[in-house]
């Protein structure tokens, strides 16, 4: 039968009816490809399809009418649907050539939003936690580094103490000196400040796991102002912060009542537990009395030194001398072996001789407890020390400093006070690095002639610190030169500090060499002259090892390049270069002398952050204002001394270098001395300058103009 249009032929309606008997069948392999029954579906070429439309997407409605329908054969209106569609579950096989992801079932997978806080605070317990097992410092500080999200280093202080406040004292010690090794390099002062605060204010909670918090995080904060990791003011500014019946508030008062106020506060908690991340002091006072005891027993003096030695404690050994004496009164047959001991270790060097001196004080201080076990032990105590003077082992000033009746005098009260006061205003200064305040703080003290104490203070503070502490003990020490020190201060105060350097190098290994460039240092920045160095040497014992400390500062003095290399031996920690300042000061000088704004002109002096250096300003403006013939320079010297921004003293100071300068300034500028004395006539006027100036007499300026012509 011929087709017609739209009508299959015979043909075709025989595959048409044997494919569709076999459906059924084909319909058990649902992802069977659908292109297996397409060539029956095709309109034959006779048959019409809609223009535009693949014949293979037309199907035929049992109405006649030619209806588009779905790809691969999908249901549309008056369709039968897809021919493989079945009733049962199709699966999907991924093993199929013909298989298409696009055909999975959307599954909605949920995921929780991190807080970066809350992933920081995991991380920093994984490392506390780690350190408490290692003890490794560098370990923990690198790992802190690596974590990076220094913004919550606040956090990672909280979390370090509260762990360590529930756990044994060789955690809490090892907690306070990794802050203290942190401090600076890896955490900032404002950081550890936020830190401490977020520990006050969760008090309330900590002692519902802790019963003893407030007392420990007491001790915390006493040894984080003992360690200068936080500044005393820090209590003040907080108890303001705090509710008074807030347990943080009375954290402070705690701290501030039965620590820091207690006498010898600073040794008192620093040994609190321990001072050491390994042993606590009652161990090794046991360690002490069991290696005295074994001595006594063997006789053998060398291997009672090396256990001495292990120790590691060479800041404790005032108490291996206190309790070698006293068990040299209890057992008087034992005397002559502790008193070999006790030469031995001096002529070792194991034992300093201000350690022994202060072994001697401490005993002397307990002979009224120690008399009620020992009925002689003041006599005895008596009978000991000239022989000890004798064997040469205590230094025979240590007799001067005793009463008749053994007890130790205390120090001038004035003089105590004084260095209370100094170490205080030196540990804020560390942590503020505000030179104005610290003279204003001296000033306030009114103890000129203990500016050497404050001196030998200065820098065994810093010695013991990090190079940015170093650096600004230095430039404090131009600073003060400059505004309330004098040369004979600064000379006198580096004798005393070299006189007591052997005690210093048993806590400060390279002491010596420390001492020997901030020596130099000072002859550098001009705070000394060389012949200063002469004349320091001269005030110090003949076997005093000072001596060599100077003749090495002498050597650095001497070499090439040194005034670089030395302004540079501490990295310039805070900064501060001479040559970097006087840079800055002249650009900003030169743009204010073309036409700048004299507050822009204050704003960038001020800006310098070293108004001990002013004096370089009132310098350079008085030789711009002569070179450029333009004395309306000298506006911004009555602007900045009308805001206190240069002080009377660093104006003086100023017009002196000028003034020492004149003869190198008048082969530039001829009338430079004639412009300078109508500059002094000036600052007199206004009120710039100290009485004690001394302005040029008519007859050098004579001389100058003369010499001109």
């Amino acid at each position: 039968m011929a087709s017609g249009e739209g009508f299959l032929t015979e043909h075709q309606r025989e595959k048409l009816k044997i494919a569709s008997q076999n459906v059924e069948n084909l319909s058990s392999s649902p992802k069977s490809p659908p292109s297996l029954l397409s060539e029956f579906l095709k309109v034959p070429p006779g048959g019409k399809a809609p223009a535009g439309v693949p014949g293979r997407h037309v199907r035929r409605s049992h109405s006649g009418k030619s209806v588009r329908v779905k790809k691969d054969g999908g249901g549309g209106k008056g369709t039968w649907g897809k021919l493989l569609d079945t009733d049962g579950e199709s699966h999907l096989d991924r093993n199929d050539p013909n298989y298409d992801s696009g055909e999975e079932p959307y599954q909605l997978v949920g995921s929780t939003v991190s807080d970066p806080l809350d992933d920081y605070k995991k991380a920093v317990v994984s490392i506390i936690e780690e350190y408490f097992s290692t003890g490794d410092v560098d370990l923990a500080a690198s790992d802190l580094r690596e974590l990076g999200s220094s913004e919550y280093l606040p956090y990672f202080i909280k979390r370090l103490v509260s762990m360590a406040m529930d756990r044994h004292d060789k955690e809490k010690e090892m907690a306070s000196v990794l802050l203290s090794a942190l401090y600076a390099d890896v955490i900032s002062p404002s950081q550890i400040r936020d830190g401490f605060f977020m520990l006050l204010e969760s008090v309330d909670d900590l002692v519902v796991d802790i019963l003893d918090a407030v007392d420990i995080l007491a001790l915390f904060l006493a040894r984080a102002v003992v360690d200068d990791i936080l500044p005393p003011a820090f209590l003040t500014r907080a108890k303001k912060a705090l509710v008074e019946s807030s347990k943080g508030f009375q954290v402070i008062q705690t701290a501030e009542k039965s620590y820091l106020s207690a006498p010898h506060h600073a040794e008192l908690v620093e040994r609190k537990w321990g001072g050491s991340t390994h042993i606590t002091v009652e161990e090794v006072k046991k360690k002490i009395a069991d290696l005295l005891k074994e001595y006594v027993e063997s006789k053998d003096a060398f291997e009672a030194c090396r256990c001495i030695r292990e120790l590691g404690v060479s800041f404790f050994h005032h108490e291996v001398v206190k309790r070698a004496l006293v068990l040299a009164m209890e057992n008087q047959t034992a005397e002559p072996l502790i008193f070999k001991l006790l030469k031995e270790t001096a002529d070792e060097g194991l034992i300093s001789s201000s350690q022994m001196a202060k072994g001697f004080s401490r005993l002397a201080e307990s002979l009224d407890d120690l008399a009620l076990d020992i009925p002689s032990a003041k006599t005895l105590y008596q009978s000991l020390l000239p022989k000890a003077i004798t064997e040469g082992w205590l230094d025979a000033t240590f007799v001067t400093s005793m009463g008749e009746d053994g007890e130790v005098q205390k120090d001038n009260e004035n003089v105590r006070r004084y260095k209370e006061e100094a170490v205080t205003i030196i540990r804020e200064y560390f942590l503020s690095d505000d030179i104005p305040e610290l003279i204003r703080s001296l000033e306030d003290l009114g103890a000129p002639e203990y500016n050497p104490i404050f001196l030998k203070k200065l820098i065994t503070l810093a010695l013991d610190r990090k190079n940015r502490e170093k650096e600004m003990a230095s430039v404090l020490l131009s600073a003060l030169h400059i505004e309330i020190f004098s040369t004979e201060d600064i000379v006198n105060g580096f004798a005393m500090l070299l006189e007591s350097a052997e005690d210093t190098a048993l806590d400060i290994l390279d002491a010596s060499n420390e001492l020997a460039l901030f020596l130099a240092r000072a002859v550098i920045d001009d705070v000394l002259a060389p012949l200063n160095l002469e004349e320091i040497s001269s005030k110090l014992p003949s076997d005093c090892s000072g001596t060599e400390t100077v003749r090495v500062a002498r050597t650095l003095v001497g070499a090439r390049h040194a005034g670089e290399r030395l302004l540079r031996c501490w990295g310039g920690g805070t900064g501060w270069a001479v040559e970097d300042a006087k840079d800055k000061i002249m650009k900003l000088l030169e743009e204010y002398e073309s036409g700048g704004v004299v507050n822009e002109a204050c704003q960038c002096i001020r800006d310098l952050g070293m108004p001990f250096f002013n004096h370089e300003v009132v310098k350079k403006t008085l030789i711009m204002a002569m070179e450029k013939k333009n004395d309306s320079m000298l506006n911004l010297l009555q602007e900045c001394f009308g805001e206190g921004l240069i002080t009377i003293n660093q104006m003086t100071k100023g017009y002196t270098r000028i003034k020492d300068s004149l003869d190198d300034l008048a082969l530039d500028i001829p009338n430079a001395r004639e412009k300078f004395t109508f500059y002094v006539e000036q600052a007199q006027k206004n009120g710039w300058l100290l009485p004690s100036f001394e302005s040029l007499t008519p007859l050098d300026v004579s001389l100058t103009q003369a010499a001109a012509s």
